[in-house]
């Protein structure tokens, strides 16, 4: 994947990452190990104590990613030392979410986390924490405007890019569908602009359908039926997030007769994104094939860490960071910490690394 740091292999090399490692604990949220723009303030909230109220804003509950997510907040707060108030959800509204930025900003926080559901539209919800000096760390989504402090995200486009060349890989030919998320979501836009590029300059003799589902699982469910009524013939599924695709997916397909498992006859290879416990339980059954572990972990720990830094006033500037990851600078100038999110499938599914196997 884009955006990974080449670790040292000789046993000298470890020793010195590992003292380095260790320091950086020590040193407190210095930025240690991270490309580091020395110029303190202009991260936003001008280079304070990273002390204050912390409040952190999801998109949505009804996705076993968002709930991991939530889960993992409080536990990372503490962790990285930051006074997290309890998460406020926005209930897939947009509008609403602007209201929820306003009320934690009048509660007097300090610094903002949040995950948006719209990725221009969140640019309001951002001016007003400008106004008032809050710092933002946005989490899963990168704003088209507004000001942050930094984006925690996975590499999107890489999503798209690996869901295609596994499927490139299982299906020779024929028909294979992307359930994609909402296009008002840059996340949406980049996975569906991703796989259908990349089926069409590296799999030509795959036709790509198309289901705009908006992250909802009632609307995939539905359209995915009507799909299937004019095209039995379907060879491969890419869901673009497991967490409200999964299940809608596989019941539908089992109410048509057509979930076969992997290795048999008929199956229709499909493969995810999330990385959720009940996407390896899919894998592990052969229901479905793989799937992008998405860090629901790492987006909590790091959203807390870069909110505290932002708080003390830290920047910081493109380039490899100590945690296998990188930042890179968006069109927008807005600055992007990309981190690792690997392809799940049943040959490394009980990686205990991985965070969807570290959850009931």
């Amino acid at each position: 994947m884009n955006g990974t740091t080449k670790r040292p292999t000789s046993s000298r090399a470890g020793a010195l990452r590992m003292a380095a490692l260790l320091g950086c604990a020590a040193l407190a949220l210095t930025a240690c190990g991270s490309t580091k723009d020395d110029t303190a303030g202009s991260a936003g909230g001008g280079g304070g104590d990273g002390k204050g109220k912390v409040g952190v804003i999801l998109p949505l509950l009804t996705s076993p990613f968002w709930q991991s997510y939530n889960d993992y907040v409080p536990k990372m707060a503490k962790s990285e030392g930051v006074d997290a108030m309890k998460t406020v959800n926005s209930n897939s509204d947009p509008s609403q979410q602007i209201t929820d930025i306003n009320n934690q900003l009048n509660q007097g926080v300090k610094g903002l986390v949040v995950a948006p559901l719209d990725s221009a539209a969140i640019a309001a919800g951002l001016d007003q924490a400008e106004r008032k000096g809050v710092p933002v760390v946005a989490v899963d989504v990168a704003p088209e405007k507004g000001k942050v402090a930094m984006v925690v995200r996975a590499n999107n486009v890489a999503y798209g890019e690996k869901a295609c060349e596994y499927l490139g890989k299982q299906v020779k030919t024929g028909k294979v569908v992307q359930i994609m998320g909402d296009l008002a979501s840059v996340n949406g836009r980049e996975r569906s602009k991703a796989f259908r590029d990349c089926v069409k300059s590296k799999y030509p003799k795959l036709k790509v359908l198309e289901i705009p589902a908006k992250w909802e699982s009632d609307t995939a469910a539905s359209k995915l039926d009507t799909l299937l009524n004019a095209n039995p013939d379907l060879k491969g599924i890419y869901m673009q997030a497991g967490g409200v695709y999964l299940a809608p997916t596989l019941q539908t397909l089992k109410s048509k007769g057509m979930l076969k498992k992997a290795g048999d006859a008929g199956h229709i290879a499909i493969v995810s994104n999330d990385g959720i416990p009940q996407e390896f339980d899919a894998i592990r059954k052969g229901q479905i094939d793989a799937t992008v572990s998405q860090p629901a972990d790492a987006y909590a720990k790091y959203g807390m860490y870069y909110i505290k830094a932002a708080m003390q006033g830290k920047t910081f500037k493109p380039g490899p960071t100590d945690h296998d990851s990188e930042i890179v600078k968006l069109p927008s100038g807005i600055l992007e910490d990309q981190l690792p999110a690997p392809l799940v499938t049943k040959d490394n599914v009980e990686d205990p690394k991985l965070w969807g196997n570290t959850v009931k």
